[in-house]
């Protein structure tokens, strides 16, 4: 097993022996000297290969190894003319050859985000994973997720496991993508917030972050068809608490993320949008949008949803993340609360993205009476529909006030790290129009 990295042989004593495994990014070559840049998953360096000191057989076989060669390298650690250490190379083991050819080199200096390059880096994920800067933003990602995991558990959440297979819709069959399960149809899951409904009548504060997937095409920036979600639930809660939660949670990840990722932002060129920090966000009602709108020149109905045009001329009047309130029940799916005071909308919110990043994520006081429930069902028309039964026997039994929230990890990603597509915030992106593969 590696025990040695190029990470620690940068931190060595010259003259100190090493035996690295490691990759070749590329290299160089005078009559009598071979340079190879060498990579493992903690740097690059270079090792110097003479001639004279591996013979001249070796040397032409050294020489000949191709770039994304796999190669152990043993030698000794020295300070190179440019006063960067690096290996006098005494030995060099071909681990994995090369076959082919692939252009550009998946670890040069490319512009992982150049639209022109994106149906070849897309084709050959697989293989464009080893370039830094892509490796970067999955380092981003890991790191984020990891805080997201961190300000759970010191808020006392416990995470909850939920099916991916379903037997209903999250909201309608023609968005969610349907599957046959020997002969019977089923549904890959939308979200699991029903599933963490029934949880959070047990253990009052849930949360799950796993794959959703979407059946309704969108070619969007922000739209994939598989996606991760953030999602929780809280019981004896209600809207303002949320609202709360979730500002915290973004103030939290933002303040992680800052302290543990520059040099990830260094080899991307970009920086950390810091608009997280700024709570408690503004908010903005819905029916103050629509006449900001109009005023703008927006062609804008009321009932309807605001689209990513829509959102990113609202978030010209704002420095930082908004709140959208007051949506019109109309437009809301039937588990959310209506209010009482506004009985034409819910007690729901949108959260939407500063610099024109759009919506970020959805938070929601729930329906907690199983009368409430069946007049949503009834104007959703989804009255006497057998596959929410379990859903209405939850509200039958001891159901309490409790509150939601549902955030995609790559639109949270993507706005963090300012990149234009959430499909570079994933390793393996599913695009609508696109064939799975690889």
């Amino acid at each position: 097993m590696k025990t040695f990295y190029i990470s620690n042989a940068l931190n060595a004593i010259p003259g100190t022996g090493v035996n690295i495994s490691c990759w070749v990014k590329g290299k160089r070559k005078t009559s009598h000297t071979l340079f190879l840049d060498i990579v493992d998953s903690t740097g690059t360096m270079q090792a110097v290969v003479h001639r004279g000191t591996l013979g001249a057989v070796p040397f032409a076989a050294a020489t000949a190894i191709r770039i994304e060669s796999a190669v152990s390298i043993a030698g000794t650690i020295a300070i190179g003319t440019q006063g960067a250490l690096e290996i006098n190379t005494a030995s060099v083991e071909v681990i994995g050859g090369v076959v082919g050819h692939l252009s550009p080199s998946p670890r040069s200096d490319i512009d992982i985000f150049d639209p022109d390059l994106a149906d070849h880096l897309l084709a050959n994920r697989h293989l464009y994973l080893r370039n830094p800067k892509l490796m970067a933003v999955l380092k981003f990602r890991s790191i984020l997720t990891s805080s997201v995991r961190q300000w759970f558990e010191n808020h006392s959440f416990m995470e909850f496991d939920a099916p991916i297979l379903t037997s209903l819709p999250l909201y309608d069959d023609g968005t969610a993508m349907g599957i046959d399960v020997r002969g019977r149809h089923a549904f890959l899951t939308q979200c699991v917030g029903y599933y963490l409904e029934a949880a959070v009548h047990a253990f009052e504060r849930v949360y799950n972050m796993g794959p959703s997937f979407r059946g309704e095409e969108s070619r969007s920036k922000r739209h994939l068809m598989e996606y991760h979600h953030i999602k929780a639930e809280i019981a004896f809660a209600d809207f303002e608490d949320i609202i709360s939660i979730v500002e915290s949670l973004i103030s939290y990840i933002t303040t992680a993320c800052a302290l543990k990722t520059e040099p990830l932002l260094t080899t991307l060129g970009t920086s950390l949008c810091l608009d997280g920090l700024k709570i408690p966000f503004e908010r903005i009602t819905y029916q103050d949008a629509l006449v900001h709108l109009e005023n703008a020149g927006f062609a804008v109905r009321d009932g309807k949803g605001l689209g990513s045009l829509e959102e990113a001329e609202l978030s010209t009047l704002f420095s930082g993340p908004f709140w959208v309130t007051g949506i019109p029940r109309a437009i809301e799916p039937f588990p959310y609360r209506i209010d009482p005071e506004q009985p034409t909308t819910c007690r729901v919110a949108d959260l939407i993205a500063s610099n024109g990043y759009g919506e970020l994520l959805g938070v929601a006081e729930k329906i907690y009476t199983i009368d409430e429930l069946d007049l949503r069902l009834a104007e959703k028309d989804k009255a006497g529909d057998h596959r929410y039964q379990w859903i209405r026997e939850i509200h039958m039994n001891g159901c309490v006030p409790h509150v939601a929230f549902g955030m995609g990890v790559e639109r949270l990603i993507r706005w963090l790290l300012n990149i234009p597509h959430v499909r570079d915030a994933i390793p393996f992106p599913r695009i609508f129009r696109r064939n799975i593969y690889p």
